[in-house]
């Protein structure tokens, strides 16, 4: 469903009233190629020139990443847009220099803060090569490109199961654990904040992980509660994304170069 005359038809709707209409886009995988080393993803020039023409004549344009926000913003290099970080948990609008932070995960992240310090200083994960990320009020876990991948996995599920017992929450990435507050937090909650605050009558959501799916549920209940009228899912696709992504998605695109073209689409005319 990536022909340019596919691509077209679902975006119009988007196109037909720029001003009040969102895009919303993850970034790992999306905006930026899925890399080796989270630390080098960076999104290429290409797809940033189409954004920051859309940035400049929608309504609303945000990226909504597992990331800290602030990490979010330097791997897409524009300050103008908002970025949802943490799966919900932080909001940096355009311009700022400071993220607000979700009060219930505020008062429940230091018990992942010590949980991570612990994990981290294990000698089997270091052994193992797993590396840990920390993202202030979520903490994770990172075994791609690990000397023995299945033995890496392995002991991060010990982790996951050391977690729960703990009370915390686990979630799982690409080739990643994440270890949460005890609080709900997924990155609809973070898209629906944002649909309620503007006058919007179409949005489009563009993703590539499992994470992904709670914002394509968060634009279709939009539409069902009347805050949209038009709401546009879109997989990113590539070796390592989740059927039921693609299954629940309107459009798929073929990886971050499909991605590219969506936008240029979004972009025509602008």
């Amino acid at each position: 469903m990536s022909a340019a005359a596919t691509l077209a038809e679902a975006v119009e709707p988007l196109r037909a009233d720029k001003a009040r209409s969102a895009v919303l886009l993850d970034v790992d995988g999306t905006l930026a190629p899925i890399v080796r080393h989270a630390d080098d993803a960076h999104v290429p020039e290409p797809t940033r020139a189409p954004l920051i023409r859309i940035a400049r004549g929608y309504g609303l344009v945000a990226c909504v990443s597992g990331r800290r926000a602030t990490i979010a913003r330097r791997i897409v290099s524009l300050g103008s847009i908002t970025y949802v970080g943490n799966h919900g948990a932080e909001l940096l609008r355009g311009g700022a220099t400071t993220p607000d932070l979700d009060p219930d995960v505020a008062r429940t992240a230091g018990a992942v803060r010590a949980f991570a310090q612990r994990e981290w200083a294990s000698e089997q994960l270091q052994r193992l090569r797993v590396r840990g990320e920390d993202k202030d009020v979520i903490c994770a876990f990172h075994w791609r490109g690990a000397p023995d991948e299945d033995a890496a996995e392995a002991a991060v599920r010990e982790v996951a199961a050391r977690a729960e017992d703990e009370g915390l929450v686990t979630h799982w990435g690409r080739k990643v654990l994440e270890v949460r507050p005890p609080v709900e937090l997924h990155k609809g909650r973070g898209v629906m904040a944002l649909l309620r605050e503007k006058q919007l009558d179409a949005a489009l959501y563009a993703g590539d992980d499992r994470t992904d799916l709670d914002a394509f549920h968060a634009l279709r209940d939009a539409v069902a509660e009347g805050i949209l009228g038009h709401a546009v899912c879109v997989a990113v696709a590539s070796e390592e994304t989740p059927e039921e992504l693609e299954a629940e998605a309107d459009v798929v695109v073929d990886g971050p170069a499909g991605v590219r073209r969506m936008l240029e689409a979004l972009a025509g005319a602008l």
